[in-house]
C-alpha cells in the first residue's frame, strides 16, 4: 500500500477555503476498479484506497504517522495559490484595461 500526503485545494464550486486548511493521507488503488457485469457500477476489491483518508494538521504530523505505521509514502507540494493584495479603487482605475477591447 503506497500513500500519498498532499493539501487539498479548493474546488471549482468553492468561493470559500473550506476543507483546504488539513492536510490528507490517502492510499492509492493497488488494482484497478472493475465493472459489475449485472449492474455496470465499478467496484474495487480494495477498500483502502476509496474509502480510508486520514486528516492531519500539519504535513509533519502525516508524515509521522506515515513513518510510524511502516507506510510507503510520497508527499505532493502545496499549490496554495498567492492572492496579490489590491484596492477596491482598483476596479475603476482609468489605467485598467477595459475587457472587452484589445
Amino acid at each position: 500500500m503506497f500513500a500519498r500526503i498532499y493539501r487539498p485545494s479548493k474546488t471549482a464550486m468553492q468561493s470559500g477555503k473550506a476543507h483546504t486548511k488539513s492536510w490528507l493521507l490517502e492510499f492509492d488503488a493497488e488494482t484497478a476498479r472493475r465493472l459489475d457485469p449485472l449492474m455496470g457500477w465499478a467496484g474495487a476489491e480494495d477498500m483502502t484506497a476509496s474509502e480510508v483518508h486520514l486528516s492531519f494538521d500539519s504535513q509533519d504530523e502525516a508524515i509521522a504517522y506515515a513513518k510510524n505505521h511502516a507506510i510507503p509514502f510520497r508527499v505532493e507540494p502545496d499549490h496554495s495559490p498567492i492572492a496579490a493584495p489590491k484596492a477596491y479603487s482598483d476596479n475603476f482605475a482609468f489605467r485598467r484595461r477595459k475587457p472587452w477591447t484589445h
